[in-house]
């Protein structure tokens, strides 16, 4: 009876102990961003963009859970000029990797 009280003091003893290491393992992972970056949101460039979407998921990359999505687009479509500033605007916001759709649009 007296070694099982014992037992119970240092199993007690031990688990203070290592419970602070155990909070402490590991930082929360940094959840990738993407940035999606296109001259005009069309609807067909919004299937690609879907499309685009369901392949993440389909390769276990659900957005707002493990991975984000920053997307950008000129408004008009007309206006290409903006793109320069909106690819600047990804990269200040450092995402990991910046997608592109486009065609024959020429940024200076």
């Amino acid at each position: 009876m007296w070694c099982s009280a014992i037992g119970c003091i240092v199993l007690l003893i031990l688990s203070l102990l290592v419970a602070p290491l155990a909070a402490e393992a590991q930082p929360p992972s940094k959840v990738p961003r993407i940035g999606f970056l296109m001259p005009l949101l069309t609807p067909e460039r919004a299937h690609n963009l879907e499309a685009f979407r369901h392949r993440l998921r389909e390769l276990g990359w659900i957005e707002g859970q493990n991975v984000a999505l920053e997307l950008r687009y000129a408004e008009d479509g007309t206006d290409t000029e903006r793109l320069p500033e909106l690819a600047a605007d990804l990269v200040r916001l450092h995402v990991d990797v910046i997608v592109t759709v486009g065609g024959t649009t020429r940024v200076a």
